[in-house]
């Protein structure tokens, strides 16, 4: 096989043989709102009527459930989230019926009260030790009732969920509150939302009043299913201190078009914002005898760094781990700063160095080391003690020979993706060797890459070291990941950052000394106050700078919040007391791992303390739910946690997910970055035969139509958007799943669910020549249709495997038409024609199009405040026969402008789709499993389908899965398949 990869930047490469829309969400982004029912039958009699009865009664399930609420309010108080969800629902069948609700929450935050009320009973979660709590969670599990609430969703969330039966006509209110410290990273504070109600809701609303005495320097407020409708209803107000933002549709704003029943609320709601600040001391607020003391001052100049870079080069790192350790390597060399230094050690069960000590990062030398980097291939065992050692070696004889900067900061950034099996293989040793190598004069960072790798083992090693650790997910974004990684840590402002405060005044301290304060993010510190005498209240910091050392004292001042906000009656007034606990509990979790036996004890005891009396669900309690009594008796409790990343890592071995997507109380489930605060509901009803919980992810859902005969990859940035990319022959990735690949294969459509790293499938399967309508788009009047091709060569037994082998692509608003065949590009634009061939190299750019045309392989078009997409040309050879054939690939690569009218075989999956799996099984296909699906009102039977992805590995590619149906995809497809036949290239049917 021959594929035409360019060099692209790895954020956007695609599959390039798939068809696949991709609706990116911001790593970041967590919620989810849906509505499903159980019908109250008992759970024997429905598994012996069967799917069959099953599909009948689904069709009209979710129209038995109202729900009529749904709030959102979140309230900032220097930078403290406090979270309160609430969704509310009506039965309204003649029976009772099991209403689930589910909430996407970062996993930084700690869940503080969940209740429900019905029928005017209140029904409230209880924080207990956890070792308490399992009795109650064993006996529920005993009794065969699922007992976990809280399962790992994702990245960087985690979801709630619970169900509850709810007798005829009957209403209930379900309220999930959860609170954090919102960290800055990269100059920002990020608030997320994801809402999905599935269908116009009678009130909806989300408001977010954000307070901040050291006052607002921009706030910043979208979300990712605004259409230019619903634009003006995003209502902020922005003082100097309190900024307030709103966004409620009305029932009739939410639809997706006059009179449907889909909504276009499906998404997320993303407010950015962050604080003004002065050079010097920072702001120090003193509120109800606790203080709280934010240090990032503006304008400091940047330390020069040194950094050893230790790279993996094992076996394990074959494939698409390398390659994209070389894309990120080589853009992050090209971000190193003149002044800095640098070094690459390489390393498997041998040790490798580009050079033998540290090079300036002057334009050559980066350019040298790209190359050098360009050429790293994989190879033997793991031999990480040595390979640390030796940049740990390198760094302290460059100081000890004065080749660095006097003031500078040393480190190493260790990236692997597998145990130690060459050399030391003790971890526990390797740690104590890397410790007094080390001996606290420089900072370790480790970037775990995959599920192989054993996490606790790096984030111990770094945070014994004065750094942290991170993992990396299998993905098409792995790259950036690794990028974002490094944005964080390659400018430090000040090295030794002490924060000092009168002994005699404060007690219970949070951390009050830091090795580095990078560009773009804060320090915090908090305390209780011992002396109410605040004319002594002096204040120091002393640092490092680049050329001499930092150091400004000043006394503090009591923030008067009546003066300051004077018609806010109550700010969560206790916020500075809740923050420092908070801030205290995740400084003892993070450190105890570290320490002697008695020091590790004494924090997990006061975690556990803290944790009871300010009632947060962390590592080391659960809060218990006691649900309602039903018609058969009393209920037993359900039990939520609060996961570690152990827990996080070992459900997603054992669910076979490295891309973050998997669940720890499920194997199917939904992801984020840090510097937020991320949450989302789902509330929804299902038949009692259903045993999944998992929620419909439809807003955060990237959409992925593909063909089983090569690959392609789209990877996710920063900002939102949407990617489709369609290619007979070929397939195509999003943000965190994997696309499959036949060689011998017919087109084949997917769809991917990043949230849930999950993804569906279907056939479309027709006679060449067939033009089918991918996209179609009334406002804007953007169309996109595909003619099929056959292979030059048929098989003996008549079947004909297809390819798309020309496009036809028309905006009428913008009056261009452009159409792609194997051979050549033809662009009308304007009243002029161009003819371009795949061998050209041509850019036209105008005020509403942007054209770029790569040599052989890559064409991408941006048309102003509409869409941007991609398509690629691929060659496929059958060895055997000699046999070749072109075809193409069609890849959006943002599509969040286009209205949520936009239709077609793919458009339709632009907003999403929610869907629940349950009832796994052994297939009549040998190791393949058969699942029963809930989507859209009904219940399929479908098939996981190992593929290969060859978008990164072009000689061996990449095993990935999907949820595949059968018969054109009948059930997913609105509609049958041939309804999306058109009779011209540039038919356009409104």
């Amino acid at each position: 096989m021959r594929h035409c990869f360019p060099t692209m930047p790895a954020l956007w490469r695609v599959m390039l043989l798939w068809i696949c829309v991709c609706v990116w969400f911001p790593a970041q982004a967590r919620g989810a709102l849906v509505v499903s029912r159980r019908n109250a039958l008992s759970q024997e009699t429905e598994e012996a009527m069967g799917p069959r009865l099953m599909k009948k009664r689904s069709t009209s399930s979710v129209e038995m459930v109202e729900v009529f609420s749904v709030k959102v309010d979140c309230t900032v108080m220097s930078r403290f989230a406090h979270t309160v969800m609430t969704s509310r629902a009506l039965n309204k069948a003649n029976s009772s019926q099991e209403i689930f609700f589910e909430v996407d929450l970062p996993k930084t935050a700690f869940i503080v009260n969940f209740s429900m009320e019905i029928d005017g009973e209140v029904y409230v979660g209880e924080v207990k030790e956890k070792e308490k709590a399992k009795k109650q969670y064993e006996k529920a599990v005993s009794s065969g009732q699922t007992a976990g609430l809280v399962k790992a969703s994702g990245r960087t969330m985690e979801k709630f969920s619970v169900s509850v039966n709810i007798a005829a006509k009957s209403s209930v209110a379900f309220i999930l509150t959860y609170e954090e410290l919102l960290q800055r990273k990269l100059g920002q504070y990020e608030i997320l939302t994801r809402v999905k109600p599935k269908q116009p809701v009678q009130e909806f609303q989300i408001v977010t009043n954000i307070y901040e005495p050291q006052g607002i320097a921009f706030v910043e407020a979208t979300a990712t299913f605004l259409t230019n409708e619903l634009l003006p209803l995003v209502e902020k107000t922005v003082t100097d201190t309190k900024a307030h933002i709103s966004f409620s549709p009305t029932l009739e704003q939410q639809r997706k078009c006059p009179g449907c029943e889909g909504t276009i609320i499906d998404g997320d709601f993303i407010i950015k914002y962050d604080v003004k600040r002065k050079e010097g001391l920072g702001e120090l607020q003193i509120v109800n005898g606790y203080f709280v003391h934010f240090f990032a001052p503006s304008d400091l100049p940047r330390v020069p760094k040194n950094v050893a870079f230790v790279i993996d080069r094992s076996g394990s790192m074959s494939g698409t781990k390398m390659a994209q350790t070389r894309d990120a390597l080589a853009a992050i060399l090209k971000d190193l700063h003149e002044e800095d230094h640098f070094a690459l050690i390489l390393f498997d069960n041998e040790i490798t160095t580009w050079k033998d000590s540290l090079t300036k990062a002057t334009k050559g030398n980066v350019t040298e080391a790209i190359a050098y980097i360009r050429k790293l291939r994989d190879n033997g065992a793991t031999n990480i003690n040595d390979a640390v050692l030796r940049a740990v070696s390198m760094l302290e004889r460059e100081r000890r020979d004065k080749n660095l900067p006097e003031r500078s900061a040393d480190m190493i950034i260790l990236l692997t993706d597998g145990m130690p099996n060459n050399g030391e293989s003790n971890l526990k040793k390797i740690q104590e060797n890397v410790g007094s190598a080390i001996g606290g004069k420089m900072t370790l960072f480790s970037l775990g890459f995959g599920n192989d790798v054993d996490y606790s083992f790096l984030d111990v090693m770094s945070r014994q070291n004065k750094g942290v650790a991170r993992r990396i997910f299998v993905g098409s974004d792995a790259a950036v990941q690794l990028q974002g990684f490094y944005e964080e840590v390659a400018s430090p402002l000040l090295l030794e950052v002490d924060l000092r405060y009168p002994d005699q005044a404060v007690g219970f301290l949070t951390k009050n000394h830091y090795s580095q304060l990078f560009n773009g993010s804060e320090i915090v510190v908090a305390g209780r106050l011992t002396d109410s005498d605040m004319d002594n209240f002096l204040v120091e910091v002393f640092a490092q700078g680049p050329k001499e050392d930092f150091q400004v004292q000043g006394k503090a001042s009591v923030v008067n919040l009546d003066v300051i906000y004077p018609d806010q009656e109550y700010i969560f007034g206790d916020f500075s007391e809740r923050l420092w606990a908070y801030l205290t509990i995740q400084q003892l979790l993070e450190n105890r791992d570290i320490g002697t036996q008695q020091e590790k004890d004494n924090a997990t005891a006061k975690v556990l303390d803290l944790s009871l009396r300010y009632n947060f669900v962390t590592p080391l309690t659960s809060m218990v739910v006691t649900k309602p009594e039903t018609e058969d008796g009393p209920v037993g409790p359900l039990i939520a946690d609060k996961l570690t990343e152990d827990q996080r890592q070992k459900a997603e071995r054992t669910s076979g997910s490295g891309s973050g997507g998997s669940s720890a109380a499920s194997s199917y489930s939904s992801s984020s970055r840090g510097g937020s605060s991320h949450s989302s509901s789902s509330l929804r009803s299902s038949s009692r035969g259903s045993s999944s919980r998992g929620g419909s992810s439809r807003g955060g859902s990237s959409l992925r139509s593909s063909s089983r005969s090569g690959s392609s990859r789209s990877s996710s940035s920063r900002s939102s958007s949407s990617r489709i990319s369609s290619s007979r022959g070929g397939s195509s990735r999003g943000f965190s799943s994997r696309s499959q690949s036949d060689v011998d294969g017919d087109p084949h459509f997917m769809i991917e669910l990043p949230d849930r790293d999950d993804a569906l499938c279907f056939n479309i399967n027709d006679k060449p020549g067939t033009i089918f309508n991918l996209v179609r788009d009334p406002k804007s009047g953007f169309v996109v249709n595909g003619q099929i091709i056959g292979k030059k060569k048929v098989v003996q037994d008549g079947n004909i495997n297809t390819y798309f082998g020309r496009f036809g692509i028309i905006h009428q608003k913008l009056g261009l038409r452009l159409e792609v065949s194997t051979q050549d590009i033809i662009v009308f634009y304007e009243g002029k024609q161009i003819k371009l061939l795949w061998s050209d190299t041509a850019s036209i750019k105008d005020t509403n199009m942007d054209f770029r045309l790569t040599k052989n392989c890559e064409l991408t078009v941006t048309l102003r405040h509409s869409v941007r997409f991609m398509v690629i040309r691929h060659t496929k050879v059958w060895k055997r026969r000699h046999d070749q054939q072109d075809y193409l690939g069609f890849y959006t690569l943002d599509s969040h402008h286009l209205s949520a009218s936009v239709h077609g075989l793919l458009g339709q999956f632009y907003h999403g789709v929610g869907f629940e799996v349950t009832d796994l099984r052994p297939g009549e296909v040998q190791e393949k499993l058969d699942a029963t699906m809930y989507v859209k009102g009904q219940i399929l039977n479908v098939t996981r389908h190992w593929q290969k992805d060859f978008s990164r590995d072009v000689k061996n590619g990449e095993s990935v899965p999907c949820w595949f149906f059968n018969n054109d995809g009948a059930g997913l497809v609105d509609g049958r398949a041939s309804d999306y036949i058109v009779s011209g290239l540039f038919k356009a049917t409104f």
